[in-house]
């Protein structure tokens, strides 16, 4: 099983998945947004599952800093604004094979250890 995991070193949700499957000795490939952005390919396998407006973390402190709450911009415009400003991303992303979560999704990474360890 080999899980991907996307999001920021600070972020508290980021480390809780990080934890979750370290806790169960799944490896995890972990991917700093701060370092490495990700790619419109990657964001794009994101938001075809939950949609533009899902990625984005209209709480966040970055959306607030750049003025986003008033600027009424579409989601995805948003995201392609993500693809140069990735703390305006809702984290963790989490990816395994062809199924992926944002944010903090215990229930559904529950459900791809159990089917994985079915098969």
């Amino acid at each position: 099983m080999s899980i991907q995991i996307f999001g920021f070193r600070d972020c508290p949700a980021t480390r809780k998945a990080q934890r979750f499957f370290s806790e169960r000795r799944i490896a995890v490939h972990f991917v700093d947004l701060d370092e490495r952005p990700a790619s419109r390919g990657e964001l794009r396998r994101f938001a075809e599952r939950f949609g533009p407006a899902a990625l984005i973390d209209r709480e966040g402190a970055r959306f607030k800093a750049l003025g986003l709450r008033v600027s009424g911009d579409s989601p995805q415009r948003l995201l392609e604004r993500a693809l140069a400003e990735p703390r305006l991303l809702r984290t963790p992303l989490v990816r395994h094979g062809g199924k992926v979560s944002v944010g903090e999704a215990a229930a559904d990474w529950q459900g791809w250890i159990d089917a994985e360890q079915s098969a």
